[in-house]
């Protein structure tokens, strides 16, 4: 009672002092058996992205683009679920609902520009692939160490610059006195729904940003694979052909996996009102499990040389099995 008439006491002028997260509506009484499959999916991934870290930092024989990207990836999965689940998990376990203001748009900022940024690694993979596959013979001069280094740090200054403005607006805004917000996390969107005045400029930019980061990115990834397919259709061998395919599925596994969750929730979020909210804050917190815990998976075990680096420090006891894959076409 004492927090409802703080909710809806203070009137609708100024910032407010914190938000309540609700967590997933309608199945509050069900937040600590939910939290059971939260908590293992995090630990995985933690577990799973530290693994690749420390294998490829300590190995010099994975200092290589590729691996570099792998450590991104990783980078970019560990910060997107840290952002988000624990404090998910504070609010299953202990009811610790609250988030100040300036929390939650530091925690909006940073979902939203790490979701950036693992795009931008996402699209920048499948150039690598298109490299490796169609140019394998200037694989070592187009993609150096030092231009993978340099590709990151452009991809992170990118998401910043796109994505500051969003809680630079937001602070410009007074807000409704009701500061409950019915999800886990503070995204975009959800808090744009809080204030009390015009949000027009707020909802455009936000489309536009989307529209930017994953239209550059999905066409520069649809136009890479669209050469790949074009090189693999002109091989000759079978076994080629093979590593070649297989490169490509488990590229386009994790881009599918990565994707579809972040489109649903935009689209969610501005469209999706028949939606059911337990079904949209259930999906929306699987985007920062889901691919998180399975990307070091597909890119980790499957990767021959770095399965092998692993199996010498005994993280996985079986033996890695042979193939006659060259390094660069398998992931």
């Amino acid at each position: 009672a004492h927090v409802a008439s703080l909710l809806f006491s203070a009137g609708t002028s100024g910032h407010p002092s914190f938000f309540i997260l609700q967590g997933i509506p309608g199945m509050e009484d069900k937040h600590r058996w939910i939290s059971i499959p939260f908590s293992s999916m995090y630990f995985i991934t933690v577990l799973g992205n530290c693994t690749i870290l420390l294998a490829i930092s300590t190995e010099r024989s994975l200092h290589k683009p590729m691996f570099l990207l792998l450590c991104l990836l990783a980078l970019t999965d560990l910060g997107m679920s840290t952002t988000t689940v624990p404090k998910v998990l504070c609010i299953f376990w202990f009811g610790q609902s609250e988030i100040s203001y300036e929390g939650c748009l530091v925690q909006l900022f940073f979902i939203h520009s790490i979701s950036a940024m693992q795009s931008a690694v996402l699209m920048t993979m499948a150039f690598d692939r298109y490299v490796a596959i169609c140019k394998p013979l200037h694989y070592a001069t187009i993609l150096s160490n030092s231009r993978t280094g340099l590709i990151g740090l452009v991809s992170l200054v990118r998401a910043i610059l796109f994505i500051l403005p969003m809680p630079i607006l937001l602070q410009q805004m007074p807000y409704h006195a009701n500061r409950v917000i019915p999800t886990t996390y503070c995204e975009h969107m959800a808090v744009v729904k809080k204030v009390c005045v015009d949000t027009t400029v707020n909802r455009i930019y936000g489309l536009v940003v989307a529209l930017l980061v994953a239209g550059l990115d999905l066409s520069s990834i649809a136009s890479s694979y669209v050469l790949i397919i074009q090189a693999i259709m002109r091989l000759s061998s079978k076994e080629a052909h093979h590593k070649a395919v297989n490169t490509c599925t488990t590229h386009i596994c994790v881009m599918l996996i990565s994707y579809t969750p972040s489109l649903f929730s935009f689209l969610a979020h501005r469209f999706g009102r028949g939606i059911p909210p337990q079904v949209h804050v259930i999906l929306g917190n699987l985007y920062f499990l889901i691919p998180p815990m399975l990307n070091p998976i597909i890119y980790g075990v499957k990767t021959k040389e770095f399965r092998d680096k692993v199996t010498k420090y005994g993280c996985w006891k079986k033996e890695p099995t042979t193939t006659a894959c060259g390094q660069k076409l398998v992931w």
